[in-house]
Formats: structure tokens, sequence, C-alpha cells
């Protein structure tokens, strides 16, 4: 089994090793892709060193699964030669997602979108994956009607340049700053470029992925992301409102029965989901559970998750799994 990865030494490439390591992925061979720079320097993986080769190195060894984290322009360029060659190619840019051939999967909720002739599949966006996860076993049983989304999104959602603004102001030093505005003790309703219709990239993300994974192209969605001076996990305010009535207890055993997902609700005992705790883990964090009062058949949900891991680098892996288990790649 060759596994590539492509952008392995940035924050979810290195996640992405960190995850094949601890889930026992079957890596018989791997290939390790980075910049021009990078070529020749080594990564470890499995306590041994591997040696960063070129993308043209990598597609000439016809890896079976690639695990892309370089950018919506390099993954245009170079996942169709890999797919050429019988690679299956899995893209964490959002460079595929709206295509309508390219399945856009989060596992626990629409991996039977996925056929053995997709060679690219899209990963979703950090905040849309945590997103369905924790909605899609309510929405099996109620039907969403409209949902209202605001984000706290990590710095790290950005790269390591947004880490390395928060240690410069924390520090008062100077820094080559990748956001507009300071991110220490501050909050930016900005996450990505502004659209024409004033909602960012990131706010557009959300709304039309969600349509595509729940195949409800009409489904009523808005959104405000906003960037938090935290180092992992996302956390969402998540305002949803059904076609049917539900019971709160109802709604906490699906949850709790649900896959990927943990409930921690006990707000009198201070228990709630925090992107300190969610760090490092790969399950989706509910709680808050509650009925909007204001509306009918309306609940309020608080969503975190460790956007590396599962809204990213673990979504992935899970993908490559599933194509193995089901005879995809042998």
């Amino acid at each position: 089994m060759k596994i590539a990865i492509i952008g392995v030494t940035g924050l979810v490439g290195q996640t992405m090793l960190k995850i094949l390591y601890e889930r026992q992925f079957p890596v018989d061979e791997l290939i390790a892709v980075a910049s021009e720079r990078s070529v020749g320097k080594t990564i470890q993986f499995k306590q041994k060193a591997i040696t960063i080769v070129s993308m043209e190195e990598a597609i000439a060894q016809s890896p079976d699964i690639v695990l892309f984290s370089a950018g919506g322009s390099v993954s245009r360029q170079y996942a169709p030669r890999f797919a050429e060659k019988g690679s299956y190619v899995i893209d964490n840019s959002s460079a595929w997602r709206m295509e309508n051939d390219v399945p856009l999967v989060v596992p626990e909720v629409n991996a039977k979108a996925l056929s053995v002739q997709n060679r690219i599949i899209a990963n979703p966006n950090c905040s849309t994956i945590q997103l369905v996860v924790a909605l899609a076993p309510l929405h099996a049983v109620f039907g969403i009607h409209r949902i209202v989304i605001s984000t706290y999104q990590s710095i790290t959602g950005t790269g390591q340049s947004a880490v390395n603004q928060l240690i410069a102001e924390e520090n008062k030093e100077k820094s080559s700053n990748i956001y507009p505005h300071a991110i220490h003790r501050n909050c930016l309703p900005h996450c990505d470029i502004f659209g024409e219709n004033d909602y960012s990239r990131e706010e557009m993300k959300l709304i039309r992925e969600t349509r595509k994974i729940f195949a409800k192209p009409a489904m009523h969605l808005t959104a405000t992301a906003v960037r938090v001076p935290v180092v992992g996990g996302h956390s969402e305010s998540v305002n949803v409102e059904f076609k049917t009535d539900f019971d709160i207890l109802q709604v906490r055993q699906i949850l709790e029965k649900a896959d990927g997902i943990l409930v921690e609700d006990a707000p009198h005992e201070n228990i709630y989901p925090m992107p300190i705790t969610a760090n490092n883990r790969d399950e989706v964090f509910v709680g808050r559970i509650r009925r909007d009062e204001s509306q009918a058949n309306t609940l309020n949900m608080w969503i975190v998750a460790d956007n590396l891991r599962k809204g990213a680098a673990t979504n992935a892996v899970q993908i490559a799994e599933y194509l193995i288990k089901n005879g995809f790649v042998n």
C-alpha cells in the first residue's frame, strides 16, 4: 500500500502523519511531498526517516492513495495527474468541493456518495465537517428547515503563519502579520476574503458544502465566521429549525448513539464542549442542547471539534479507510 502525502510539512500534513500512525493505517510505503525547498530533507514516520521528494517523483511512483493538503492551485494542477495514474486523491483544499462529479464526503454522513470511479474525492471545510456530523442524525429524524451558524474558529485553520503572529503579539515582538488586525486578545469577524454579497468565503463554504453533503440544494442556511485567538479547535453556535417538533431527551439520545459524536451537556455542572478539551481528539463534541424558546421546532446547540484532526486530517484518513474496507484499493 503506497500512500502519498502532499504538503507533508504543513500543519495538516503533519497531523495526517500522526493519525496514520495512531490508527495503524496499512502503510507499506510512504511518499512524502512538500515544496521544492523541502525536497531532500527528511521527516519521521514510524521511527524511520522518510526523504521528501518532488511532485513529479511522487506521480511517477503511482501511489494507491494520495492525501492532498497543499492548497487549491496545487491540487488543481496535480490531482488530475495522480488520478490518471490510477491513484485515489483525497483533497483537503476547496479546489474540487463544488464540482458536480466530485463527491464531498464526511464518512459518518455520506460515505455512500463514493464510487470506484471517483478518483478525486473532496474533504469538506473544517467547520462544515463538524456541523454535518452533529446535524445529520437529527436531520434524519426531524428534517432540517433552516440553520443559523456562528463560528469561533481557531487560528490554526489559517496555518502556521497565524500561530506565529499570535505568539509574536503575546510576546510583544514584531512579526509579519497574516491577519489585517491583531489576533491576540481580539476576535476578527473575517475568515478568508469577502465576496460581492459581503459574506466571507468561509461563510459561503459552510452554506454551499452543507447543502451538497445533505443533497439539499435549497436548504436554508446562513453563517457568520469569526476567527478567535485559540490554538486548536473550532466552536460553533448553531440554531436549527426542524420541520417537525422534537423532544430534548430524544435529541440527546439520538446524538449519544451517533457515530463520531460525544455529548457533553451538563451545564449546571460546568460540563460543555470547549476547544481546550476537544484539542487532539477525533470526536465532534456537542453540548448546550436546549430548545429555542422564541420559535417553534427550533434547537440551540454548541459544537466543538479539533479542526486539524476531524476537521481535516482525520476525516481524510477515514475516507481512505473506507476505500480500503470496501475494496476500492487492494
